[in-house]
């Protein structure tokens, strides 16, 4: 049998055979589709959640009560256990840390509610904040002025507001020296951010920041607060601020040796090592399922040699290519509707494909070999 034979054979098994070739056809595509949209999914994600989520800078540290990411039951138990963190906290770091090049203290009300005449916005971040805080995590005004020095040793009733506040509040007006209520007390607007858009879905700047001082006054002082603090570097640098911090709180909170401390010390980088463990065993679960799509999508041929593998290498190839474009679609498609990161990986696409072409390959010359080594007179008494 020639070439030409073979492939007209194989292609008239495919059409004869409608709905085996369909539902083959389908496992490989859905197989493929999710191997790359995970790999797309997961690749956008990470380097999103370095740029945008923590975004603390490689020589950024955070101090807080209990870690921002909790990951058990018993974490969240242990750390609402601990004692708050306090402005007297803060200044002792503040005072004795060496190595901090610079430091400060926020807090925040996720579901603060803002005002302005008749028109109010609800759920806005209310952020307690010392002046330093702005330049550790780099934050940007379009005008105005951030807030300083004088502004948190009066407890002065100042804000700088988010893009969202301004839209909702001040369609067609200038905020500057406009008089807010936030949670019912006024405050002066003295500055405005500049956009940063959202993450995952929800805006960045929904937000009124405010002293901490004005902060802590408003909403009491039995808050605890986050202690961040920049280093002059990476590496070393980082650690030794990190361990001088650390020292400095231990004593204070009298956290006996050899006992963990009581509470959490984090940066970039550890926040960074976390996701990556859990989107790596996502990673691997996801593509686990797409094995299986693709292993069910080889099972059930039954020809000769050449016919075998025409049939599962067409299968294979338009398989693939099906996969890979709905694979892309699709993760394009979420990013498009809900601001879901994603980023195309060629070798995801050439990963998907060679997954696809050795399936084919496999459950083509598996049972091909097999069906050549058959008696003919065999095979046609097994067939009648």
């Amino acid at each position: 049998m020639n070439i030409a034979e073979a492939i007209r054979i194989a292609l008239q098994s495919l059409w004869a055979n409608k709905l085996r070739s369909v539902l083959t056809l389908l496992g490989v595509v859905i197989g493929v589709a999710a191997v790359i949209a995970v790999v797309t999914f997961v690749n956008g994600i990470n380097g999103y959640v370095a740029e945008k989520i923590f975004n603390l800078g490689a020589d950024v540290f955070i101090i807080s009560k209990v870690t921002p990411v909790i990951t058990n039951i018993d974490q969240l138990l242990e750390g609402q256990k601990r004692k708050d963190l306090t402005m007297d906290d803060y200044q002792a770091v503040l005072a004795e840390c060496r190595h901090c090049v610079m430091l400060g203290a926020s807090t925040f009300n996720p579901n603060g509610h803002v005002k302005y005449g008749e028109q109010s916005v609800s759920d806005s971040w209310i952020r307690g904040m010392t002046p330093a805080m702005a330049s550790i995590l780099d934050l940007d005004l379009t005008s105005g002025r951030m807030l300083n020095d004088n502004d948190q040793n009066n407890r002065s009733n100042v804000a700088v507001i988010g893009t969202d506040v301004v839209d909702n509040l001040f369609p067609g007006t200038d905020p500057q020296d406009k008089e807010i209520r936030v949670e019912g007390q006024i405050y002066r607007v003295v500055g405005i951010g500049k956009k940063q858009g959202t993450t995952l879905g929800q805006s960045r700047d929904n937000y009124v920041a405010i002293p901490i001082t004005a902060y802590l006054k408003q909403f009491g002082s039995h808050t605890s607060i986050r202690i961040s603090g920049k280093a002059n570097g990476v590496g070393a640098q980082l650690n030794s601020a990190i361990d001088e911090a650390r020292a400095i709180l231990r004593a204070r909170r009298h956290d006996l040796p050899g006992r963990p401390d009581s509470f959490a010390a984090e940066t970039n980088a550890s926040f960074l090592s976390l996701w990556s463990n859990l989107s790596g065993t996502f990673f691997i679960a996801m593509i686990a399922i797409a094995a299986i799509s693709l292993i069910v999508g080889g099972i059930g041929r039954h020809d000769v040699l050449m016919q075998f593998l025409i049939e599962s290498g067409t299968m294979a190839l338009v398989g693939g290519l099906l996969g890979v474009l709905f694979g892309i679609s699709f993760a394009k498609g979420i990013t498009a509707i809900i601001g879901m990161p994603s980023a195309i990986k060629l070798w995801a696409v050439a990963a998907g494909l060679l997954v696809s072409a050795s399936v084919g390959l496999f459950f083509g010359v598996y049972p091909a070999r097999r069906a050549a080594r058959l008696d003919p007179i065999a095979a046609l008494r097994f067939e009648m």
